[in-house]
């Protein structure tokens, strides 16, 4: 293996030439024929000596094949994968070591120990659970208890009068100085503030709560603590088979109280700013074009995209209340068109392409087809679309938490790329590509038909 300039790898032959073109960012050693190489976005998968796919399977870590069988993570643990890139068995895991005479070790996330066989079957426990799962439960369901002191002391100011004594935030903040003691020792539990001294101090992650920090959870917290647990509590409703139940109106509530529109909308600021971050660069824009920024929020991913692209002419479309507060705050506010408008009624602007970041998760199949149907009214034929989204697992569990709370907040959901896929197809879309990047969100590439 080489390491070029850049950082990158690749492999090269016993002549000393490279032995294929593609580029990675780690390569490992070859067992019988294949390898480990590690994409851009910290994902891997095996290759043949001639940098072909094996089976074009990508995961959080891998191993080199050993028996036929190589040790692979998911978003959901650990587990073996056959040569196809299939895991063997349901089951995941915290740990697991290779197969030896059709065995092998594992370790569960409760602290537990096992050898299982080559269908993931227990055949002994080697070590008992170190973690005790009534606990675990108990934990889970008391999580609204760190929920409510982080809204409460968000909502009392709490951290901005940080740093200082018990005395001294009791004054700041109007409350009785034996229970502030208390308060601020359940959110030194969450690792929000420290002691020292005579004083107590934010954490690093106690910074976030600071209704100026630049990446401010100061909204998310009211936005979690107040309203979404109410919406919570009608989930056996939505879960029914009953018709009684509808999604609520979010986005209207939102638009209609002006304190909560502010934070909600500086929630998903901070979150942008946050998860956004490489999402220019891996559009791989020519830079020239025309771009809509459909449901741009407050600008952060439009701002970002014009420092990546100085010549784009970016079009940020959303509702009007919502284009009035980011034009408000924008330091780009001259360099972006700001259309007013709704995502389900025609748009009124044409495009070379369509950037929808985080914005078909807001809605079911049915409203979220409407949506890129009217995405495709703006394109011409060959005209690019980008859907950043969270993917669900096309096997696994993970994210679903997330989707559950989309449906309460939104009647949303996550999906898996197959399942935007077939909802690309039907709105006139080609799924070119699906490109996945270190951080939360992936791009689906569309091209018009």
């Amino acid at each position: 293996m080489v390491r070029e300039p850049d950082g990158d790898y690749r492999h090269i032959t016993p002549a000393g030439e490279l032995a294929y073109a593609e580029r990675f960012r780690n390569v490992g050693d070859f067992r019988d024929g294949i390898a480990v190489v590690q994409g851009e976005d910290g994902r891997s998968t095996h290759i043949d000596r001639d940098g072909g796919r094996v089976h074009g399977r990508w995961f959080l870590d891998l191993d080199v094949f050993h028996k036929g069988f190589a040790r692979a993570r998911d978003d959901d643990g650990w587990m073996h994968i056959d040569i196809a890139g299939n895991p063997r068995y349901t089951r995941r895991f915290a740990a697991v070591e290779p197969f030896y005479n059709g065995q092998a070790r594992v370790e569960r996330f409760d602290g537990g120990l096992e050898v299982i066989d080559e269908t993931g079957v227990s055949l002994i426990e080697l070590r008992p659970a170190l973690r005790s799962e009534f606990a675990a439960l108990s934990a889970d369901m008391v999580g609204f208890w760190r929920t409510q002191t982080i809204a409460t002391s968000v909502e009392l100011g709490l951290f901005e009068a940080l740093p200082g004594s018990v005395e001294d935030i009791s004054a700041r903040c109007r409350l009785r100085p034996d229970r502030t003691r208390r308060l601020l020792r359940a959110l030194g539990e969450l690792s929000l503030v420290s002691y020292k001294g005579e004083s107590w101090h934010r954490t690093p992650r106690g910074e976030y709560l600071r209704t100026e920090h630049p990446l401010t959870l100061a909204g998310a917290a009211q936005e979690y603590g107040r309203f979404s647990t109410q919406l919570w509590e009608s989930l056996p409703q939505a879960l029914g088979n009953q018709k009684e139940w509808v999604a609520p109106d979010i986005f209207g509530q939102v638009a209609r109280n002006e304190a909560r529109r502010e934070a909600h909308h500086r929630m998903l600021l901070s979150y942008a700013r946050h998860d956004y971050v490489d999402v220019p660069e891996a559009l791989r824009l020519r830079g020239s074009e025309r771009v809509i920024d459909a449901g741009g929020g407050l600008g952060a991913l439009a701002e970002s995209l014009i420092e990546q692209y100085p010549k784009l002419h970016v079009i940020l479309l959303d509702r009007p209340e919502v284009i009035e507060q980011a034009r408000e705050r924008s330091p780009k506010r001259d360099r972006i068109e700001w259309q007013p408008g709704d995502l389900f009624q025609y748009w009124g602007v044409e495009a070379d392409a369509v950037i929808l970041c985080r914005i078909l998760h807001d809605w079911n199949d049915t409203d979220a087809l409407r949506i890129l149907r009217r995405a495709r009214e703006v394109l011409s034929p060959s005209g690019q679309l980008f859907v950043v989204e969270m993917l669900l697992p096309e096997a696994g569990v993970a994210g679903s938490l997330c989707d559950l709370h989309l449906l309460m907040m939104t009647g949303g959901q996550e999906r898996t790329a197959t399942e935007y896929e077939a909802l690309l197809n039907q709105a006139g879309f080609t799924l070119c590509e699906v490109r996945r990047m270190a951080a939360l969100p992936a791009i689906l590439v569309g091209e018009a038909r």
